[in-house]
């Protein structure tokens, strides 16, 4: 399925930032950045942030914005036309001092974080905005034909700086971000805080991994649609099936690590519930399957909604 022009820009996002949590990471350790990873991060940034996602915005959606209607002085066009200004300015430092760094010189280092902790945290605060204001805004004033240049105005960008850009520079952001160790969850949440979200979620989770076998399943002391009981850690998932259905689990566990299926899904009335159940396929980032989640949700009051509500109910 075609990816939407908002999407491509919001994943330029979360790859950028990750690279920043790689550097961050590696300007805090106490033997310091090699120069061979510093030169890379610098070539990432200023190829690829500075030099395409940027462009991106400046010679394709901003203008469309401003033919839409959105005004380029004062607003949030505006904002993101100065942030970007400044951010330009800030790289241009990164790259002086990261070059020279990377050459040898290691008295540059202490410039590079001074501005790197500046161009870091603005362009952070940046794609939040982008992310949460200037794109709805853009989608709002948009039609459909506005998508597909926007498209083909994101692929000119990429194209103009050589063959397969995006996979290059996406390539070197996963190098930079596996050499730092950087984790998807960086937030610091611990085993029991990790337990009481997913226990507080409005689906209940269960997790078989890639040898079939039942290794989590969620709000183990609440009150569950399908009850399960703690024994079912450590069985196969086929002994917590009826006989008459292990046919068809086996049959998606199949397609599963086949990869011939990425979604089954079934919804039955039971117990005055109208449930909705769910296999997905897990993956590790080569994309090798490692176990199947299962979601199961009582829909019936989301079916049962009419109308609509925008204020906060009175309990």
């Amino acid at each position: 399925m075609t990816r939407r022009w908002h999407e491509l820009l919001t994943e330029d996002h979360t790859t950028i930032e990750k690279v920043f949590a790689a550097v961050e990471q590696r300007l805090a350790a106490p033997e310091g950045p090699s120069p061979q990873f510093l030169g890379e991060a610098v070539k990432f940034l200023w190829n690829y942030v500075e030099g395409c996602h940027n462009k991106k915005e400046e010679r394709h959606l901003f203008p469309l914005m401003e033919e839409r209607g959105v005004p380029t002085q004062g607003g949030p066009l505006a904002v993101m036309l100065a942030e970007h200004e400044r951010q330009g300015m800030l790289i241009a430092t990164l790259k002086e001092h990261g070059e020279s760094f990377a050459a040898g010189n290691a008295d540059a280092l202490a410039p590079f974080k001074t501005a790197f902790s500046e161009y870091a945290a603005l362009c952070k605060e940046h794609y939040w905005k982008e992310n949460d204001i200037l794109y709805p805004m853009a989608i709002s004033v948009m039609g459909p034909e506005d998508e597909q240049a926007l498209l083909q105005g994101i692929e000119a960008c990429e194209a103009a700086l050589g063959e397969d850009t995006h996979e290059r520079n996406y390539a070197l952001a996963e190098r930079l971000a596996s050499g730092a160790d950087v984790k998807d969850l960086v937030f610091g949440i611990d085993h029991e805080t990790l337990a009481c979200i997913l226990n507080t979620l409005p689906v209940e989770l269960s997790f078989v991994d890639a040898d079939d076998i039942v290794r989590y399943f969620s709000h183990e002391d609440h009150d569950k649609i399908f009850a399960r009981n703690r024994s079912a850690i450590g069985t196969k998932v086929q002994d917590c099936h009826p006989p008459q259905s292990v046919h068809l689990v086996n049959r998606i566990l199949t397609d599963f690590k086949a990869g011939r299926r990425e979604l089954a899904e079934f919804w039955i009335d039971f117990r005055e519930r109208f449930v909705h159940i769910r296999y997905f396929p897990v993956r590790d980032k080569a994309g090798t399957y490692i176990g199947c989640l299962e979601v199961v949700q009582d829909v019936k009051p989301i079916r049962d909604l009419e109308g609509e509500r925008r204020l906060l109910a009175e309990e």
